[in-house]
């Protein structure tokens, strides 16, 4: 009997292809190594802090209008909301404890035909329990309807001593144009009807803003 004997042959392109899967292993071992070892960042926090980010240019503007708040007739601008339901509240002379919603118009001048430039909006309370002085708390946002500002408002928060001849509202912020926007409004009463509580206001106001 014959026997045969034959060797065994190597597939060359089989140990390529094992040595190629190896390299893959081990590489993606390296990897998974790495990404248990780097930290990475967990954004749990709902700020980020910026620094030196912020470089725009203050400027300081100074508006002038009329601001028109209507009480009466069949269209008035500020509405009572709410009231007190206490006896004192009711009958107090300083109204204390009432709110009114506004929108009141802006005008160029103190005149009822003056060209309208914007409109406040906002709450305004009758907040004095003195009877010798009216004092409003207001929230009021100025808003401007034409011209370089168009878009833009001003936010104004702060008592308001209407009995006193000459006021000063704080301006603590803005938007639009007043982006960032601080300042103070001086304000003074042109015309008051002190049976419906008609009354146009001159504001002046000086405005710091980026």
């Amino acid at each position: 009997m014959i026997i045969y004997k034959t060797k065994p042959t190597t597939c060359i392109v089989c140990d390529k292809e094992i040595r190629q899967r190896m390299e893959n292993i081990s590489i993606f071992m390296v990897l998974a190594l790495l990404l248990t070892t780097i930290p990475i960042p967990v954004h749990s926090e709902y700020y980020t802090e910026i620094s030196h980010g912020f470089h725009l240019q203050e400027k300081v503007t100074y508006l002038h209008f009329y601001f028109f708040d209507i009480l009466s007739g069949k269209y008035p601008t500020a509405v009572e909301i709410a009231h007190p339901n206490t006896t004192f509240g009711a009958n107090s002379t300083t109204q204390f404890g009432k709110l009114y919603a506004i929108h009141d118009y802006l005008r160029e001048g103190p005149d009822t035909n003056s060209k309208v430039i914007g409109n406040a909006q906002g709450l305004y309370l009758s907040s004095s329990l003195d009877d010798n002085v009216t004092s409003l708390v207001v929230y009021i946002d100025i808003g401007f309807t034409t011209g370089k500002f168009n878009g833009s408002s001003i936010s104004v928060f702060s008592r308001n001593p209407v009995t006193e001849i000459n006021r000063e509202l704080a301006v603590v912020g803005g938007r639009g144009k007043f982006k960032m926007a601080r300042g103070f409004a001086e304000t003074r009463t042109q015309y008051l009807n002190i049976i419906n509580g008609d009354a146009i206001v001159e504001y002046k106001v000086t405005v710091i803003h980026y």
